[in-house]
C-alpha cells in the first residue's frame, strides 16, 4: 500500500506540475509581450549606436507594432460582440418561437370553449350556470391546452345547424345500401385489353398499350398518376374514360391558378353560417369509404398552380404506412349530429381512390417539384393515339379489393431478378459518382412494385425498370448544367448499354441523348 501511495503522489505531482508550466508559461508570456520597462531598457542598450536612418526606422517599428497590436485587440472585440449579439438573437427567437407556440394552444383552447358554448346556446335556450362555471374553470386551469388530438366536443344534437349536409346525405344513400355483383374473372394483361377495347370502341379513345399497362403498374405503387405531354393527347380522357370503365364517373377538379392550401380541395368551415363549405371532391372521398368501387379522381391542370401547397397535406399522408393514419382534420371537434365516418372532425382517405394529375409544360403551369415527382409515377404522353379496330367492349364492374389482390400477387409472382437490382444498384453508384444524383429508398420501393405488376399486365421487367429509370431518376438530370457534362452523359449510355444490353433502356437513352442535343 505504501509502494502504490508514494506512486500515486509521485505521479500526480508531476502532472500538477506540468499543468502548472502550461499556465505560468502562458501568463510569463503575456506579461512578456507587454513588459514596457523592459522595452524601453533594451532600446537604451542600442539607441547610442543609431544613426538618422536607424532612428527612423525604429519609429516606424514602433508604430507598427503598436499599430498591429491595437488591430488586433480591436478584432478580438468585435469578434466577443458578435458573438454576444448572435447568442442576444438565438434566446430572443427562442421566446419568440416559445410564445408563438403559447399563443396557439391559446387560440385552439379558447376556439374549443367558443364551440361548446356555442353549441349549448343552440341546444337549450339558456345555458345552466353550473355549465358555465365549468367552461371557465377549464380556462382558468388551462385544461383545454392539455386535450387530446381529436377529441370529441359532445354538444346537443337537437337544434344543432348541420355542417355536412352533403356528407350526411352521403350516409342516407348508403343506409340500403346493397353491394354490387362485382367481376373476378379477368388476368391484369386481360384487364389492360379490356380497357383498352372498351375506350376505342365506346368512347373513339385510341391508346397505346404500353400507356395502358403503365397505367395500372403505375396506380399499383402510389396513389398519385401524372400524366404529361402536349395538349390534345388525351391526357383528361384517359382517367375520364376509366371511371366509365368501371362504371363509377371520375371526379373532374379543375386547378384553378389562386389555390393556396387545402382547404380549395375540401372545403372550409364558415364560422358566420356553422356550417362547412363541401367541395365534390371531399364527397367523393367520404363516399368512397362506403363502397368497394374503384375511384378515380382527376386534377385537371394540377400545376397551373402550386401543387406542393394546395396538395401538401395530401402528399404527406400518402407516405405514412399505415392506411389507418391517412387523416385529414376537417373541424377541431365533432358534434352529435356530424357525419358517422367523421371521426372526431377527421376524415379519413380511403385507399379505393385513386387521384390523376394532368400537366402542361408551358409558360402559364408552374414546374413540378422532386418532392412531388418522387411521389408520384409519371407517364408522358406525347402522341396521339393511331385509330385502330376493336370489339364492341362494354363497361364492367370490378371491385377495388380484387384489383389489389392481383397486384399482391403478381408482386410474389414476377419479383424482380436480382441480376437486375445488383445492375441498377451498379448503376446507382456510377450516377453518384459522375453526377451527384442518387436513386434514393423511396424510388426502389416503387419499383420493386411496379415492376411487378408491370410485368403481369403484358409488359417486360426491363421495360419497367426503364420508365422508372427514365422519369424519376435522369429526370433529375435536369436540374444539372448539362453544358458541362455532356461527355460524361455519353460514357453513361455506354455503361447503361453494358448492364442492362444495347438499347435495352430505350426510353432512358432516349431521354439522354434529347437533352444532350438540347444543352
Amino acid at each position: 500500500m505504501e509502494g502504490f501511495l508514494n506512486w500515486f503522489f509521485a505521479f500526480m505531482t508531476r502532472m500538477i506540475n506540468g499543468i502548472w508550466q502550461i499556465i505560468s508559461g502562458i501568463f510569463g508570456g503575456i506579461v512578456q509581450i507587454f513588459n514596457i520597462a523592459g522595452y524601453i531598457k533594451q532600446f537604451n542598450i542600442y539607441k547610442d549606436s543609431f544613426t538618422v536612418f536607424d532612428w527612423i526606422l525604429s519609429i516606424l517599428g514602433i508604430i507598427l507594432v503598436f499599430a498591429i497590436w491595437v488591430i488586433l485587440f480591436y478584432l478580438i472585440f468585435i469578434l466577443i460582440r458578435k458573438y454576444i449579439r448572435f447568442r442576444r438573437s438565438i434566446v430572443g427567437n427562442e421566446d419568440l418561437l416559445q410564445e408563438v407556440a403559447d399563443l396557439h394552444r391559446d387560440v385552439m383552447r379558447l376556439t374549443k370553449e367558443k364551440e361548446r358554448i356555442l353549441a349549448l346556446r343552440i341546444g337549450q335556450t339558456t345555458v345552466p350556470a353550473e355549465e358555465l362555471n365549468a367552461i371557465f374553470e377549464e380556462r382558468a386551469e388551462g385544461e383545454g391546452s392539455a386535450e387530446g388530438e381529436g377529441a370529441s366536443e359532445e354538444a346537443p344534437a337537437e337544434g344543432l345547424p348541420i355542417r355536412f349536409a352533403r356528407l350526411n346525405a352521403v350516409d342516407e344513400k348508403y343506409l340500403y345500401y346493397v353491394r354490387p355483383d362485382y367481376q373476378d374473372n379477368l388476368t391484369l394483361s386481360q384487364l389492360c385489353d379490356t380497357f383498352r377495347n372498351f375506350a376505342c370502341s365506346r368512347m373513339g379513345l385510341f391508346y397505346e398499350l404500353k400507356i395502358i399497362r403503365l397505367m395500372f403498374a403505375g396506380l399499383a405503387s402510389t396513389k398519385l398518376i401524372l400524366l404529361q405531354g402536349i395538349s390534345g393527347t388525351g391526357k383528361t380522357s384517359l382517367p375520364y374514360a376509366m371511371g366509365k370503365f368501371f362504371q363509377r364517373d371520375s371526379t373532374i377538379v379543375s386547378v384553378q391558378p389562386s389555390w393556396r392550401d387545402r382547404s380549395e380541395l375540401f372545403g372550409y368551415f364558415n364560422e358566420f353560417s356553422k356550417r362547412f363549405n363541401e367541395t365534390e371532391l371531399l364527397r367523393r372521398i367520404y363516399e368512397s369509404s362506403y363502397n368497394d368501387d374503384i375511384n378515380v379522381v382527376i386534377l385537371d391542370e394540377l400545376n397551373i398552380s402550386r401543387v406542393e401547397y394546395y396538395f401538401a397535406e395530401m402528399l404527406s399522408i400518402m407516405e405514412m404506412p399505415d392506411p389507418s393514419e391517412w387523416k385529414i382534420e376537417l373541424v377541431p371537434s365533432s358534434w352529435d349530429n356530424d357525419p358517422k365516418k367523421l371521426g372526431g372532425g377527421k376524415l379519413l382517405i380511403p385507399q379505393n381512390v385513386w387521384y390523376v394529375g394532368t400537366a402542361n409544360n408551358d409558360d402559364s403551369t408552374f414546374s413540378i417539384s422532386d418532392k412531388v415527382y418522387d411521389r408520384a409515377l409519371t407517364i408522358n404522353i406525347d402522341n396521339k393515339g393511331v385509330p385502330f379496330e376493336a370489339p364492341d367492349t362494354p363497361p364492367m364492374e370490378i371491385s377495388f379489393s380484387y384489383v389489389q389482390s392481383m397486384y399482391d400477387k403478381a408482386i410474389v409472382d414476377h419479383p424482380v431478378d436480382q441480376k437486375w437490382l445488383d445492375n441498377i444498384e451498379k448503376l446507382d453508384n456510377y450516377v453518384i459518382q459522375k453526377f451527384r444524383v442518387a436513386f434514393g429508398n423511396r424510388i426502389m420501393k416503387q419499383l420493386k412494385i411496379f415492376v411487378p405488376v408491370y410485368v403481369e399486365c403484358g409488359g417486360t421487367d426491363l421495360e419497367g425498370i426503364d420508365h422508372i429509370l427514365c422519369t424519376k431518376v435522369f429526370r433529375k438530370f435536369e436540374m444539372l448544367n448539362l453544358s458541362l457534362i455532356r461527355d460524361e452523359i455519353k460514357g453513361l449510355i455506354n455503361y447503361m448499354n453494358t448492364l442492362f444490353g444495347k438499347g435495352a433502356m430505350a426510353d432512358t437513352i432516349a431521354y439522354l441523348e434529347r437533352l444532350q442535343k438540347t444543352y
